[in-house]
């Protein structure tokens, strides 16, 4: 988009994963992933749901997959323009529409069926604020990986793919 947007850097087990943030289209949104990152919340966290063909998600399960309390939830921006492409971070939520806090996904196929469509609860879809830029090998990796069910969570890695660190760049 623009060599003006912040960019973050995931350091994981894995590799290597950047991301520039679309801050002008999802200011609440990239605000909030920010605060996460310079906190150090994201560090030593866990890509804790992966399902190939279609996204892996982290932000807020330790590799014991005990949740870390994060802040509050945030308005759903879903209806700023970005669609949930190939490389695209978008907010994990709860069925409530604006129930983010914490939790991202990043698309691994084009997945148009989460888009904002309408402000219903059917219709806010999940809200894209960024896009890898560098690293999207590792994605593609990590969404290949082996996976499980585990207590009452599904589709988590067999073998913990951890954000050792998660720093901002730029």
């Amino acid at each position: 988009m623009s060599d003006s947007n912040p960019k973050a850097l995931f350091e994981t087990s894995q590799g290597n994963i950047t991301i520039e943030l679309y801050a002008e289209k999802a200011p609440i949104t990239v605000e909030n992933f920010i605060r996460y990152v310079t906190e150090g919340f994201y560090d030593g966290t866990i890509f804790h749901r992966v399902i190939p063909n279609f996204m892996v998600q982290g932000g807020s399960f330790k590799v014991d997959m005990r949740q870390k309390d994060g802040h509050g939830n945030i308005q759903n921006e879903a209806n700023n323009g970005l669609q949930n492409v190939v490389g695209s971070l978008a907010m994990a939520r709860t069925s409530a529409p604006h129930s983010a806090s914490s939790q991202f996904f990043i698309n691994v196929a084009d997945n148009g069926f989460l888009n904002f469509t309408s402000e219903s609860s059917q219709g806010w879809g999940y809200a894209v604020f960024a896009q890898v830029i560098d690293g999207m090998d590792v994605v593609m990796a990590i969404a290949e990986v082996e996976t499980a069910t585990l207590g009452p969570h599904g589709d988590v890695p067999k073998e913990p793919i951890i954000v050792n660190k998660a720093s901002m760049i730029e």
